[in-house]
């Protein structure tokens, strides 16, 4: 069942200027109270304390990548290409709108200190009793499972797969191109109408034009670019680190008894890690929000002053170290339990890394994770053979180490940390 809207419905979008909805189904989805709970859920998580600009949703991204799917769709069944099977469209459709639907709060700082994966909750809330599922039921009684199998790259028909999760995917060109306009940088400045006018399906998959390369090239560069820039911005991943730091200290004090001042249920069960998708889908930002503001009056020390440090951004300074061994770490650890500091919480190393693109060898077998250029005799090519700017960001690692630390506190301690230690904090 696929009925369309007896008209259509336009949503007003600042990156694509409009996003168009035909089908009922999609219209129905985008109303339910699961995907309506995306607006409270920031798209950029943490980095609204970056770039004050960034707060937008993940409601705003999944119109976004449905809109981008759409068109690339529009574009293969005007065309007439024999590839692309118009009876897979409202399924590519649904599966672009829906998947993001599993994210928490803060997204992938809360999957980190929980250890859980938003495919797996968005395949959840498609499959179980929600009204999601109710409606994907309305197509066919098999709907839901075909829409969570293109979500968890399942499904039987790799093209499908590749518009939604792939190297040159609807999710990329919009996350791209609206973190660059919500941030306020040039870098995810895409040109999207080219890309998608040189957009093949061939023989199972989505290729590029031969002629569309330089593109592709903007686009694996603004990646780079934006990565650096925007997603591994070390104030970024210093609000990053706090947050996942006041999950582990919460975390730790309920197993251990703790009485609260401040809890509600939902966090109760995260904690316990027996949540359900209807507790779960109780997690937003605002309560998370709530739940540290409450708890900046804990009688827990450590609790209050993270959850002060988070709420009135007053992050942890860093300084960078270009190489640092496991014995080096162990000494510094030492050193802070030494001089009074809390060796788990007042240290936090990262290492943040980029695989801007995975070039392509002689001898390698084309997969999912490459992009294919199609030339004029119809021959495919991998873009790293015939791309020097590919090959010239291709494989590499950038990053060097961070470390974090509780300016304050570690002042105070200074004096008492062995000199050669002391050294590497005073930079």
């Amino acid at each position: 069942m696929n009925q369309l809207l007896s008209e259509e419905k336009v949503f007003k979008d600042p990156v694509h200027n409009y996003v168009h909805v035909q089908e009922t189904i999609i219209w129905r989805l985008i109303n339910t109270r699961e995907f309506q709970r995306l607006r409270r859920i920031r798209q950029l998580g943490t980095s609204y304390l970056t770039f004050h600009g960034a707060e937008h949703s993940r409601f705003s991204h999944s119109l976004g990548v449905y809109e981008i799917t759409r068109r690339i769709i529009s574009q293969f069944e005007r065309s007439g290409y024999k590839d692309w099977m118009p009876e897979e469209s409202l399924l590519t459709l649904c599966a672009a709108l829906l998947h993001d639907l599993g994210h928490g709060p803060f997204s992938h700082s809360i999957e980190e200190a929980f250890e859980m994966n938003h495919e797996d909750w968005t395949c959840r809330i498609i499959l179980e009793d929600t009204e999601i599922t109710a409606i994907l039921k309305d197509v066919a009684e098999d709907f839901p499972q075909k829409v969570a199998s293109v979500i968890s790259k399942t499904y039987e028909h790799e093209i499908v797969v590749n518009l939604v999760s792939g190297p040159l995917d609807a999710d990329r060109m919009d996350y791209l191109l609206r973190d660059a306009y919500y941030t306020g940088v040039n870098y995810g400045t895409i040109d999207i109408d080219r890309i998608l006018r040189m957009l093949r399906p061939y023989h199972g998959r989505v290729v590029v034009k031969e002629s569309g390369m330089h593109a592709i090239e903007d686009y694996l560069m603004s990646r780079y670019q934006m990565y650096w820039q925007v997603y591994f911005h070390p104030v970024t991943r210093s609000s990053e680190i706090i947050l996942r730091q006041i999950f582990r200290r919460a975390k730790e004090l309920f197993q251990n008894g703790y009485a609260f001042g401040f809890m509600i249920e939902p966090l109760k069960d995260l904690f316990r890690g027996e949540v359900t998708v209807e507790q779960y889908l109780l997690l937003d930002e605002a309560m998370i929000q709530t739940a540290f503001m409450q708890w900046t009056l804990e009688q827990d020390e450590l609790l209050s002053d993270l959850c002060c440090r988070f709420i009135h951004r007053k992050l942890y300074k860093y300084v960078e170290i270009e190489n640092l061994d496991s014995e080096t770490i162990g000494e510094i650890r030492r050193s802070f339990a030494g001089a009074g500091l809390n060796a788990e919480y007042d240290l936090e190393i990262d290492f943040p890394t980029d695989l801007p693109y995975d070039v392509f060898r002689p001898g390698d077998a084309f997969d999912s994770k490459q992009i294919l250029l199609l030339d004029r005799h119809d021959k495919l090519r991998e873009i790293s053979e015939v791309s020097d700017i590919v090959r010239s960001i291709s494989g590499i690692h950038r990053g060097r180490y961070h470390l974090y630390f509780p300016q304050d506190k570690l002042h105070k301690a200074l004096p008492l940390l062995p000199s050669s230690i002391a050294e590497i904090f005073e930079k």
